[in-house]
């Protein structure tokens, strides 16, 4: 039986064991990749680099095509998920405005946890890494990370009734998100290290059952359900699952589709070239001339954290003196300041440094997520992040595989295009937004037209 309404647990828990995950899961398979080619182990010791440095030496070239083996696997891997997910995530998100949001926290939960199940049998038992492509198929069909991160937005977005603090409490459960990746992170190198692949991923598997617990048990639900209500199976239930969003748009004003049309196209732009960049980070720091070891991408991971921290606090900040445009603005600047920096850096120093301009980075998703929430009304805030969600993944399953294709085809000459591609791709947004301001978008706008489509309703 549900007693409390703290759905921050629940992300902290379930980013934690994702994040944890994610890094063994790469350098898992980076390893495989490299003992195929070198018929050998990769040793990850403080004082002894696996990597060539050498242009000369023959093992450089071999390097270089583990990296390109790795990177295509991971692209094929995460394409396989894509159309289950996608659809389930229209289903599952938009499902919680009528029926409740625990389910689409509870469905991506148990897929993570099948996930690093089936990682730890293919450790243990040398199984063929096909393997993982059905457990990528299998997860994708119960809604996957967007399911979970829509889930949980939407959950907040139904507590947080005033208007004027929607800004904080998303970009509050943001920076959970990061706080909890960075300390996912930082772990996932330490364990690699100490336990070794056969035991590192039973870590992420607990916390996810603890998760999956407190879900089912603990965590109460924002929507009360009627007897009607939660007959899913009927012709109408049904019907009403793969109608939320399509509902959104079909009754809005023009204005107000102009405005959710523009924020989404900004949202998606800016997530594109931000998750594209950020899932080469580990393969670049392994890489030449870098070639840090688990224990250093952990702690780079970790330093990710303050982006984070820094971007919630400055939400804070700038909400009470600036319009939300404006803090999208500045977290654009501080992406592109920061990716610039990346794609040059080639020493550890510096690498870490890239942490500082990156600061007010995770600051645009959150704050384009309120501006989108306060457009729509109190019943279409499923349906809206289900649409949201849902173009996440699309999004971020396209940014993986073009900017993985872009690095495998680019790394041989400058492994740093990807990071300046990123952020030449981050003026889009800029623009997107600025359009908005000059078409006279304004906050107040946005309770208005809530008001205004609310009182023919109420009649």
């Amino acid at each position: 039986m549900g007693v409390v309404y703290l759905v921050e647990p629940v992300m902290a828990i379930y980013c934690f064991a994702s994040f944890a995950s994610f890094p063994l899961m790469q350098q898992y398979v980076y390893q495989r990749f490299w003992e195929d080619e070198f018929n050998s182990t990769v040793f990850y010791n403080t004082s002894i680099s696996h990597c060539e440095t050498n242009q000369s030496n023959p093992n450089y070239i071999h390097q270089k095509e583990v990296q390109k083996r790795a990177s295509t696997f991971y692209t094929t891997l995460d394409l396989s998920s894509l159309i289950p997910s996608l659809v389930m995530t229209l289903i599952l998100v938009s499902y919680g405005d009528q029926h409740g949001r625990k389910v689409s926290l509870l469905l991506p939960s148990v897929g993570a946890l099948l996930t690093v199940t089936t990682y730890c049998l293919a450790s243990f038992y040398e199984l063929p890494l096909e393997i993982l492509y059905l457990s990528s198929v299998f997860s994708g069909f119960l809604g996957g990370f967007a399911t979970f991160i829509g889930g949980c937005f939407s959950y907040i977005v139904d507590i947080a009734k005033d208007v004027e603090k929607k800004n904080v409490r998303i970009a509050f459960i943001d920076m959970v998100l990061g706080v909890s990746s960075g300390a996912g992170g930082i772990l996932s190198g330490y364990i690699i290290r100490g336990l070794g692949f056969r035991w590192s991923f039973a870590l992420p598997a607990l916390l996810h059952i603890l998760n999956i617990l407190y879900i089912i048990f603990i965590l109460e639900e924002t929507v009360k359900r009627s007897a009607f209500q939660q007959n899913v199976l009927s012709k109408e239930g049904f019907k009403e699952l793969f109608s939320g969003v399509f509902v959104l748009f079909q009754h809005a004003s023009c204005k107000k589709r102009l405005a959710i049309g523009l924020l989404l196209f900004a949202f998606m732009s800016y997530l594109f070239s931000n998750i594209g960049a950020v899932s080469l980070f580990t393969l670049y720091e392994l890489d030449s001339p870098l070639c840090w070891d688990p224990v250093l991408v952990g702690w780079g991971s970790a330093l990710s954290t303050f982006c984070f921290v820094g971007s919630f606090l400055g939400v804070v900040m700038f909400t009470r003196c600036l319009k939300d445009a404006y803090i999208v603005f500045i977290g654009i600047v501080s992406w592109i300041g920061g990716v610039t920096m990346a794609a040059f850096a080639t020493t550890t120093i510096t690498m870490m440094l890239v942490r500082l301009p990156l600061m007010f980075s995770a600051m645009p998703l959150p704050v384009l997520r309120s501006m989108m929430s306060k457009v729509v009304l109190e019943n279409e805030q499923g349906a809206l992040f289900a649409c949201i969600a849902c173009l996440e993944s699309l999004t971020g399953s396209l940014a993986f595989a073009v900017y993985n294709s872009i690095y495998g085809a680019s790394v041989l000459w400058f492994s740093g295009f990807s990071f300046l591609l990123s952020a030449a791709l981050s003026l889009i947004p800029i623009g997107v937004v600025w359009l908005l301001l000059c078409i006279g978008y304004q906050e107040r706008d946005h309770v208005l037209l809530v008001n205004e489509e609310s009182s023919p309703e109420e009649q």
